[in-house]
């Protein structure tokens, strides 16, 4: 069975903030899976697979960010898996 979601581009001051693992918090929380890393660029990418209700309102989520982080733009593009993660990592 393929697995919908989608792979995150998120761009702003989101290293050096706890992005990744309020990310993780709220993954684990609305249950998606996947995985979530620092890009060299300074960027953070995110695949996100789930339910897509659910999925949008990671997505929402993430545009907010944890307190101190500030999201700058989200590029979103849609992947189809032939299975998905299970859980939710951060990876490096």
């Amino acid at each position: 069975m393929t697995q919908n979601g989608f792979l995150l581009r998120i761009f702003g001051r989101i290293q050096g903030v706890g992005f990744r693992c309020w990310t993780q918090k709220q993954a684990q929380r609305l249950r998606v899976n996947g995985w979530v890393r620092n890009e060299a660029d300074g960027s953070v990418t995110c695949e996100c697979c789930g339910p897509e209700d659910t999925l949008q309102i990671f997505i929402k989520a993430l545009r907010s960010g944890p307190p101190r982080a500030r999201v700058d733009k989200i590029d979103v593009t849609p992947v189809c898996r032939a299975a998905a993660p299970r859980g939710f990592e951060i990876t490096f």
